[in-house]
């Protein structure tokens, strides 16, 4: 039995899970999850290099892009209607 509030996704024939999602939401988790590896990258080597700049740069834009993430998910939670993802 379902709880009132809870969700269930629908799979195609093939068994795939099927939800609302816009290209323009896939694209943003897709190339931000990249970004925040680089950034990632980019903020450890400011730190064993000492170079503070780039360190603040790269925990800003990893800031940044977590915040692009979660829009682009609560975007993708709230559509009822859309394509497939």
């Amino acid at each position: 039995m379902a709880d009132k509030g809870e969700w269930h996704e629908e799979r195609d024939r093939k068994g795939h899970a099927m939800v609302p999602a816009t290209p323009r939401d896939v694209v943003h988790i897709r190339v931000g999850s990249f970004m925040l590896v680089c950034a990632f990258a980019f903020a450890v080597l400011g730190v064993i290099t000492g170079a503070p700049v780039m360190t603040a740069i790269a925990i800003a834009l990893a800031v940044g892009t977590v915040v692009d993430i979660i829009l682009a998910v609560r975007r993708q939670n709230r559509r009822s209607d859309g394509e497939a993802g």
